[in-house]
């Protein structure tokens, strides 16, 4: 029997009522209205006594009443309501739709479900015009819906997810007297799959970038855990961090092909000596105050691989105006393959650490990278 409190409950707890247009549900409209061939699309959702309509072609407005609605009719049945010629249906000829504006005498609506089952909402295709829908055309509308379901309802959980991560990303820069400090990520999709991380303990400023093979949710929860491990027990050194890390990660993923390469650097505010572990990630690098590069090399393989290596560190420095630079692969990715760091020299001589950083997001999504971009940057003043 159908349950309308339930409905309420359920559509109120999606968090999508009254949100603005999606362009991912946008784009299954079109889609209908391309494959169908029909004046209107809408992806109706009921709210109490009205119709919020998520997207809509045709239609004329987002709002509507619900009260004689065709999508009320839907979402209180199983499966599709097909109304091939309204004006000559008994149950539909007085309807206010029918009779007023749109008009509509062709009507196929599938219900949406919330993640509970309760049927909140629909995507409907309508016509002016009598028309019939064959099999193969309700099992594609059908299919449609499903996917707007499945954007809707994962909509709301990436919402939740980002608000999560971004809870796991550092909430403020550290003021370290003598140093400029920078960092941005840009993720290649909804979710991050890089993490950075800094602390100032004790007169050093211990900086980490980790790195996880892919994309998606699976590697962003991987990155949020490896910098909460990090953040653990921060007075341990950072061989013994590192190497806590990789067999949490050997006992916890081990056998699903996943790694992360990483680089974690203690920098010693008063003296700029820098004692660092790379774990196969290769792209840290120290930026002199004369303009060469000077590369920190691999000291290791990358976590998770099940080796059980022993981590061990190494040394450099950084002298007045040296810049330390720690980025992601992603970053190659939108660089002159040619010259990949010219343009982060250029850009950290001309905009300074925080400019470089928003320079190289700013190019991720200008030029669309295929993975996530991550840069964090400090420079030991002059």
């Amino acid at each position: 029997m159908f349950d309308d409190e339930k409905r309420q409950r359920a559509i109120e707890a999606l968090g999508v009522l009254d949100t603005p247009p999606d362009e991912r549900v946008d784009r299954v409209a079109r889609l209908a209205q391309e494959m169908f061939g029909v004046p209107m699309v809408s992806v109706t959702l009921m709210d109490g006594d009205r119709q919020f309509r998520k997207a809509e072609i045709g239609l004329g407005g987002r709002e509507a009443p619900r009260k004689d609605s065709f999508c009320d009719v839907t979402i209180r049945q199983e499966g599709t309501l097909v109304v091939e010629d309204a004006a000559a249906d008994a149950a539909f000829a007085q309807n206010p739709f029918v009779m007023g504006d749109p008009h509509l005498r062709f009507y196929a609506g599938h219900p949406l479900q919330a993640p509970g089952g309760e049927q909140v909402g629909t995507l409907c295709i309508i016509d002016t015009e009598p028309r019939t829908l064959d099999e193969r055309g309700r099992s594609l509308l059908r299919e449609l819906a499903l996917w707007v379901q499945a954007e809707l309802t994962d909509a709301d959980e990436l919402d939740h997810a980002t608000v999560v991560q971004r809870a796991m990303l550092p909430a403020r820069t550290p003021t370290v007297p003598g140093y400029t400090l920078a960092a941005a990520a840009a993720p290649a999709g909804h979710l991050l799959g890089d993490v950075y991380d800094w602390q100032l303990l004790d007169g050093r400023l211990r900086v980490a970038l980790a790195d996880v093979m892919g994309k998606g949710a699976g590697p962003a929860i991987i990155a949020s855990a490896v910098r909460a491990s990090l953040r653990t027990a921060p007075e341990r050194d950072l061989a013994t961090a590192m190497g806590e890390i990789d067999r949490m990660l050997e006992d916890d993923i081990g056998g699903s092909n996943i790694f992360v390469t990483a680089v974690a650097a203690d920098i010693d505010v008063a003296t700029g000596a820098v004692e660092f572990v790379d774990a196969g990630h290769s792209l840290a690098f120290v930026l002199r105050a004369g303009g060469d590069w000077a590369p920190f090399h691999s000291t290791g393989l990358p976590l998770g691989m099940g080796f059980d290596e022993t981590r061990t560190t190494s040394a450099a420095q950084l002298e007045p105006g040296d810049v330390f630079m720690v980025c992601s692969d992603g970053l190659l990715d939108i660089l002159d393959p040619a010259d990949p760091f010219r343009h982060v020299h250029d850009a950290i001589r001309s905009l300074g650490p925080d400019g470089a950083a928003r320079e190289a997001t700013r190019l991720a999504a200008e030029r669309g990278a295929p993975d996530d971009v991550t840069v964090l940057v400090v420079r030991r003043d002059a």
